[in-house]
Order: structure tokens, then sequence, then C-alpha cells
């Protein structure tokens, strides 16, 4: 069966993506995101509010060119990294985002002393569980009607040793297999 060449949708060409602390003047682009990805989305006084907290938060966006396409966020309480949230803007999905910023939210908690690394997730979204399984994440449990906008049940998971070598080989490994270039930008050294 030949198909026409009108059919055809050309593969995206790899991308440049820059990735650095979340700031204030991030807020307009990241609530814009927020809006359009979040059934109950959070409000600007509380991003503030985290990144009032550096020393207990790392929130950064991911950037292509001069425009927000994604952020992220952990909060870090001992040696745990909670990851609070992970948003792509719908435009920029499936372009390996949501993978460069869990690796850069994975290295930085490992250089703030986390060992282990949490977060939920909607039982229902199947491809950010994929995700987090390269990840070395496994689920713990079920939060009951954790998602209040519609009583959608929370995946837990977890991912043990984070500070080990092999999980550093396995974020080095999940690195080279993204295509295009990743720029990390602004980050404290710890």
């Amino acid at each position: 069966m030949a198909v026409r060449r009108q059919e055809l949708t050309p593969a995206p060409s790899p991308l440049h993506v820059v990735i650095t602390p979340m700031r204030r003047r991030h807020l307009r682009s990241v609530s814009r995101i927020e809006q359009t990805t979040s059934g109950r989305p959070w409000s600007l006084g509380l991003f503030m509010g985290e990144l009032a907290m550096p020393e207990s938060r790392e929130y950064l966006v991911a950037r292509v060119g001069n425009q927000v396409v994604g952020y992220a966020g952990m909060m870090l309480v001992v040696d745990e990294g909670h990851i609070t949230t992970i948003s792509v803007d719908p435009a920029w999905q499936r372009r390996g985002i949501g993978r460069r910023m869990l690796l850069q939210l994975a290295r930085r908690g490992i250089e703030r002393g986390v060992r282990q690394l949490t977060l939920e997730v909607r039982v229902g979204n199947t491809g950010a569980q994929a995700l987090y399984q390269a990840f070395g994440f496994a689920p713990a449990g079920v939060r009951k009607a954790y998602y209040v906008e519609n009583s959608e049940d929370a995946l837990v998971m977890w991912s043990h040793d984070v500070d080990l070598p092999a999980y550093r080989d396995r974020l080095d490994a999940i690195d080279a297999e993204v295509l295009g270039s990743t720029t990390i930008e602004g980050f404290e050294v710890r």
C-alpha cells in the first residue's frame, strides 16, 4: 500500500533544551502550562512559596530558545526527594523534555544527599509510569481518590539507592539516549 507524501509526518528535529533553576520571572509561563496540564492547577502564590524555600526545594524550568516549555520540582526531606510536580507544555510533549528535567532533578537530589526518590502519578497515566520505571521507580502503593477533581487514584512509586554508582550509571544511560542536546545553567554546586 502506497502512502501519499502529504500523509507522512516528519519526525521532530533534535532539540536543544536549556535547564535552569525556576525563578519568579518564569512563573507567568509556568502558570500558563500549569493551567493547561493540571486538573487542579497550583496558584502563583503556591509556586512563590515553594521558591522561597531553597534549602528544602529544587525547582527548574526547561526552555527551548526563550520559551519555557516545562517545569519540575522536588521537595527534600532528610534523605528523600519527593517529586512534587513535572509538567511539559502539550505542544512540546513526547520530545524528551520531561526525561531531561527528571534527569536533572535526580542528579540535583543526589548532590544534596538524597538516597531515595518518590512520587505520585495518576493510575491512568501509563506513559508517565513508563518514564518513571526507566528511572528505577517501582509501584509501592495506591492513594485512593488522590486527585480530588476527578477522584482518580494515585500510584505511589519509589526509587531506592539513588546515591549508589549503579544509579548514576542508569542516569548516564538514560541521558545518552536523549536526542538533541541539553545545557544545564545556573545551578549551585553543593
